[in-house]
């Protein structure tokens, strides 16, 4: 496990989404994470999809299923498998900015999905009480015994946990180490990032059983090269971004290097990207 030379707050983590707001939905849309390319001509829009898809069949998604989305972002998933999975969806987020927005999202909806504008390690929801959870992209922001404690706590006997992880390579260089991975923790607010090893035994050691473990580094990959050409594309023609990262007040404005360095980790073979099926015993 490689952690954050700085210690990591839930408050960092909420006021890092809130100032960036605005820069993720233009550069990511409103689903926050990478895409899938099964194919390799599909368009970032599909690729999206996809993953969100494979999220929804590996959780065993059907009408009526309890979902719990850790880290919801804006709600896209939790709308998609409440919209087109019929599924009972609560979404948790740590950002004010991005649950107004998946609140919006839902308006009209029949309260589903409903969301929850709270720290995941702190919530109070019923144990036993849901059939999935989901975390795209998520846990990685959390304590990791916490977070797989709480995620057990609430699953009944059997249910699914689908977790999305950015990963460690096992055996990072000093140098992957130094100007890649721990940078990218401290300027992404992440305590600290995981490798597979590391994600197994604390599963294990919550009480879940691994069902299946998917590497999908090579099909995410098109998806940090599209971000930074899009980031770019809007410094050079937007001057809020100049703006934003020369004042003295933005708190996030490296999270821009932080894009460039995601795209060499990734690139390099210093991370991994790994989609964890897990079952609770």
């Amino acid at each position: 496990m490689i952690s954050s030379r700085k210690e990591i707050r839930g408050e960092d983590i909420a006021s890092h989404y809130d100032e960036l707001d605005r820069f993720y939905r233009e550069i990511w849309g409103e689903h926050v994470h990478h895409g899938l390319w099964l194919r390799g001509d599909e368009s970032r829009a599909q690729a999206v999809r996809q993953l969100a898809e494979l999220v929804a069949r590996e959780a065993a998604v059907t009408k009526g299923t309890r979902v719990v989305d850790i880290g919801c972002g804006y709600g896209a998933t939790a709308q998609l498998l409440a919209d087109e999975y019929g599924a009972e969806v609560t979404g948790f987020t740590i950002s004010q900015a991005q649950y107004a927005i998946a609140q919006a999202r839902a308006a009209g909806e029949k309260g589903n999905p409903a969301y929850v504008c709270s720290d995941w390690l702190a919530n109070t929801l019923p144990a036993d009480s849901f059939d999935a959870a989901i975390a795209i992209e998520s846990s990685e922001h959390m304590d990791k015994p916490g977070f797989f404690a709480q995620a057990q706590r609430v699953l009944r006997p059997g249910g699914r946990l689908v977790v999305n992880a950015w990963l460690s390579c096992e055996a990072p260089t000093r140098n992957q180490e130094r100007w890649l991975i721990e940078p990218i923790c401290r300027e992404g607010r992440m305590p600290h990032l995981g490798a597979e090893s590391d994600y197994r035994k604390l599963a294990a050691e919550a009480g879940f059983r691994l069902e299946k473990f998917q590497d999908v580094t090579r099909q995410i990959a098109r998806t940090w090269p599209m971000i930074v050409r899009v980031f770019v594309w809007n410094l050079l023609r937007k001057p809020a971004y100049i703006r934003f990262i020369l004042d003295p007040k933005s708190k996030n404005a490296i999270f821009g290097l932080t894009i460039v360095r995601l795209w060499m980790a990734f690139r390099t073979g210093a991370m991994r990207y790994g989609v964890f099926t897990l079952v609770k015993e």
